[in-house]
């Protein structure tokens, strides 16, 4: 069995008076966090303070760049070039950057969100504009990616620092990709089914799927999704799940 392992959530991401989540309390269990840059999600407020609760807690915080479509929260593909996706990408990042150096912390690696994530999942044109981007913005920038999928070759074709993510609460396609969101199979809302089919894919290095036998997938880092009614129960039912097989949970950087 994999002996350690990263987990990570999608934080950050209220607007103004709209609140999503509870990442006072998902900080207390994660040890990285993808924090929203203002396109999908979050605002400078926003920002800060998720900042600050992640320096209190010692989590890692990365920029979670996504579609400027907070009425989508990012879960739709806007139509754009390449190039301008990766414009859109290194503002997002540089606007954390800012926010993080004014907290005297940092941001140390990048993770696109929603559909910018799957389209640089499935996208080679795309992964490598959004890699070009951030390695354009700082070399020292890791980059956290779907497991197998075209950013993550993009990131190694480019010399970036590349860790492979898997999904706790996301069904899998034979393909690698993750079931899309509204199909049958495309989320786990059961912590303890998540957490044993964690516990499984870290003794044999495969993950179930839906349309096929188990695929071989890499990781080094468990993604659990912050914005649902349950997140917190689930990172929690699976850090606990984890620690009590022997598995250490910490920060990949």
């Amino acid at each position: 069995m994999t002996r350690s392992i990263d987990l990570n959530a999608d934080l950050g991401e209220s607007y103004g008076p709209w609140p999503m989540g509870n990442d006072a309390a998902m900080l207390g269990i994660v040890t990285s966090a993808n924090v929203a840059c203002g396109g999908h999600a979050s605002d400078p407020e926003t920002m800060v303070q998720t900042l600050r609760l992640a320096k209190e807690n010692g989590v890692v915080v990365g920029a979670h760049p996504g579609y400027n479509d907070k009425e989508g929260f990012g879960r739709r593909i806007i139509p754009m070039k390449p190039v301008e996706i990766g414009h859109m990408v290194a503002a997002q990042i540089g606007a954390l950057q800012a926010l993080a150096a004014l907290e005297d912390t940092r941001v140390a690696y990048v993770k696109p969100h929603g559909a910018l994530g799957n389209l640089c999942a499935a996208d080679a044109t795309v992964a490598q504009a959004v890699v070009k981007a951030i390695r354009g913005i700082s070399p020292e920038l890791a980059v956290l990616a779907i497991s197998g999928m075209q950013l993550e070759v993009a990131a190694r074709d480019q010399g970036a620092t590349v860790f492979s993510e898997i999904f706790a609460d996301r069904g899998y396609l034979s393909s690698g990709q993750l079931v899309p969101r509204g199909q049958d199979g495309a989320m786990i809302h059961d912590a303890g089914e998540a957490a044993e089919r964690l516990l499984g894919y870290l003794d044999t290095g495969l993950m179930p799927v839906i349309d096929g036998d188990p695929i071989k997938l890499e990781a080094a880092s468990i993604c659990v999704h912050g914005d649902g009614p349950a997140a917190v129960e689930m990172a929690r039912e699976i850090r606990a799940r984890l620690s009590a097989a022997g598995v250490e949970v910490s920060a990949f950087l």
